[in-house]
């Protein structure tokens, strides 16, 4: 299909490039809100108890560091930097959610379910890939 685009999205690559740069940008605001809707929420608390009773030592320390990771992580993200670990790191958390939380819940978010897995492995696949946009091969330095 061919479309009339601006001449700065003229070529595949400057296509390609805009676009990882909206998933980065996209993937960060939603990172951030998640961490920081818990925050202002007060929702570390209860997060920690969650994590004490699921076995966590330290739970509230946990609940607070993911928080942190998903606050300070998503500016990072935005910024383009430490990308690749900062979505590994992520896509280990939301792995664990799904784990420990999504997973009980069924597929659907809404509709069929609630509360299940689907918002978080699509959150997974983008952080990965996003994150594998920014790891350089050797043959790259």
């Amino acid at each position: 299909m061919k479309l009339p685009l601006p001449a700065s999205l003229a070529s595949a690559s400057a296509r390609s490039t805009f676009a990882w740069l909206i998933l980065r940008v996209l993937l960060s605001a939603l990172v951030a809100a998640h961490g920081w809707a818990r925050l202002i929420a007060g929702g570390v608390p209860p997060f920690g108890e969650f994590l004490n009773a699921q076995g966590f030592p330290a739970g509230f320390y946990f609940a607070a560091l993911v928080t942190g990771i998903e606050i300070i992580g998503s500016i990072f993200l935005l910024l383009g930097r430490f990308a690749a670990p900062v979505c590994a790191v992520l896509a280990f958390i939301y792995a664990m959610g799904i784990a420990l939380v999504h997973a009980q819940e069924g597929w659907f978010v809404v509709g069929l379910g609630r509360n299940g897995s689907e918002y978080s492995v699509l959150l997974i696949v983008c952080l990965l890939l996003t994150g594998l946009q920014h790891v350089k091969s050797s043959k790259e330095e």
